[in-house]
């Protein structure tokens, strides 16, 4: 049996720290061909921004810093997601034995591990069969439509992912919102969605019932080491790793010059 290594964090981090976090064990899946699972939660409500795309068209900057939300730029492509009251997971890896060398197949791999972990909650979800046309073109949110190989119930979306690959090795990561306010997500989307334009829903509207952070992971790890056939190790950064992260967070994901650039890579 293979085994992982497993972080769930203990509280709310800023939305730069966990994109550098992110990035560094991107890294290190790189050079040590360790395989990563992590689950974390925001510090304050976050924008996050696709890998390519042009803050101005779709993120509201200014209702964002007026109303305390923060805005960041991933390294994984994929649409603008307003992280808030949510279970964000992260897996980096370059085991193709597990995952294959593809991003779609590495994708559905992970969404079907997704699907097994709601299904332990008690949530009966599915994959999209197709992206709409208009979403893929346009600047909606993450959260108006699934994607094809994204995870929706009766045609909602409930978790929203994005990969980054380079040959084998790569970081996905991904939204499941345990409430949503759509109302707030079209306010800090650009240009002039509505809340009734998206189609989203959350685990605790799924359940009937509140659902916290704690209650979530469980099921979810769960849900990997059953669909995988994985063991966990749980693993802490160690103060080598910290000062990487906070590296890379002062130099790029907490600089205006990656979250807000312009040019041929955020178009």
């Amino acid at each position: 049996m293979k085994t992982w290594e497993l972080i769930v964090e203990p509280e709310p981090l800023p939305g730069s720290w966990n994109m550098a976090v992110d990035e560094h064990l991107f890294r290190l899946a790189g050079e040590s061909h360790r395989t990563f699972l992590r689950f974390y939660r925001w510090e304050r409500p976050t924008a996050s921004l696709g890998y390519s795309q042009d803050a101005s068209r779709v993120v509201d900057v200014e209702f964002c810093r007026s109303h305390g939300i923060d805005i960041v730029r991933r390294m994984t492509g994929g649409k603008l997601v307003l992280h808030d009251r949510e279970v964000t997971y992260s897996m980096a890896s370059a085991d193709t034995e597990v995952f294959t060398d593809t991003l779609r197949e590495s994708y559905r791999l992970i969404s079907r591990a997704l699907l097994k972990g709601l299904a332990l909650l008690g949530i009966s979800a599915r994959l999209a069969e197709t992206s709409p046309p208009a979403y893929v073109r346009g600047t909606m949110p993450c959260f108006a439509f699934p994607a094809r190989d994204e995870i929706e119930i009766d045609g909602r979306k409930i978790i929203g992912s994005a990969q980054k690959r380079t040959g084998p090795l790569f970081l996905q990561h991904g939204s499941i919102p345990l409430e949503k306010d759509e109302a707030l997500l079209a306010a800090v989307s650009r240009p002039g969605e509505t809340a009734e334009s998206l189609g989203m829903t959350s685990v605790s509207e799924a359940l009937g019932r509140p659902v916290d952070f704690d209650a979530a992971v469980g099921p979810l790890v769960q849900g990997f080491a059953d669909h995988f056939g994985v063991g966990f190790e749980r693993l802490a950064l160690t103060a080598a790793d910290k000062e990487a992260v906070r590296l890379l967070q002062a130099s790029k994901y907490a600089a205006d010059s990656w979250t807000f650039r312009r040019g041929p890579s955020a178009r």
